[in-house]
């Protein structure tokens, strides 16, 4: 791969890769993470073969750039990765012990926060020396911005728990629901509704933490969901030769009853297709 990348970049080679850049290509790689994630929801097949190799294109591409640039390349980027593995599993690698998978996140998190407190020594020194200081990184300073909303949520509520910023029990963020959704029905105005909308949205995601969900993810089958049973109501409607818009919401919650009724008559039948 790093052979065919810096092929590809050459004067005589693929006018298009030779145009990227860092920020070109920041939307691609984006994309093809959305694209693997979608091939998992199949589970190992050709397909996610097919788009981890894509994937990996644009990491062997940002190498590559870099390494034109003079600042590092793939080699690099193995080696910081295995250091990094090796440094936060002492556990697999040292004599630390984790017996639980709560264990591992706890020494995770504090591996990391003496990793900052080092680089924190190394600002410092440099500031001695005349080199302008940087700002300290926080326990959330690694989560990215551009994550999805619910994803980043669940990332920063993990990393606070990680540190002990923790309800003891999940019926303390279960009463924060009830409390949230009171001071959403209590808010005034448009600007206070949408606070309070994220307020309630942030402390959901929370209870989905607490149950070992992934919020991400229930979203988006709750949105495959719907899907599904809404094109069942467009089917039942066409039989019908009636338009949507033309029938009342009662009229459409029967579609939608029919809609979930018929679904889960699916669900039964493939499982004890499966069972047999």
């Amino acid at each position: 791969m790093p052979w065919i990348s810096s092929r590809l970049r050459l004067p005589d080679g693929c006018p298009w890769d030779r145009e990227q850049t860092h920020e070109s290509l920041r939307n691609h790689l984006l994309e093809e993470a959305y694209e693997v994630y979608d091939a998992l929801a199949a589970g190992a097949t050709q397909s996610l073969a097919e788009e981890l190799g894509d994937l990996l294109l644009q990491v062997v591409l940002h190498a590559q750039l870099a390494a034109e640039a003079g600042v590092f390349d793939l080699t690099d980027v193995h080696a910081a990765i295995a250091s990094k593995i090796v440094r936060r599993h002492p556990h697999v690698f040292g004599d630390a012990e984790a017996r639980t998978s709560s264990d591992v996140n706890r020494q995770w998190e504090r591996i990391k926060a003496d990793e900052r407190a080092g680089r924190q020594g190394d600002t410092v020194a440099s500031a001695e020396l005349g080199a302008p200081p940087k700002p300290a990184r926080g326990a959330l300073d690694g989560v990215s911005r551009i994550l999805p909303a619910l994803a980043a949520s669940q990332e920063m509520q993990e990393r606070a728990a990680n540190i002990g910023y923790e309800w003891p029990d999940i019926e303390g963020v279960l009463d924060k629901v009830h409390e949230e959704l009171a001071e959403l029905r209590a808010a005034a105005t448009p600007v206070e509704q949408a606070e309070e909308y994220g307020d309630l949205l942030f402390v959901l995601v929370n209870v989905a933490r607490w149950q070992g969900i992934e919020a991400e993810a229930a979203l988006r089958a709750a949105n495959d969901k719907f899907r599904r049973r809404f094109a069942s109501v467009e089917r039942q409607a066409a039989e019908r030769r009636v338009a949507l818009r033309d029938l009342s919401f009662e009229q459409l919650d029967e579609l939608w009853d029919a809609a979930k009724i018929e679904e889960k008559a699916a669900i039964a039948a493939a499982a004890k297709e499966t069972a047999r």
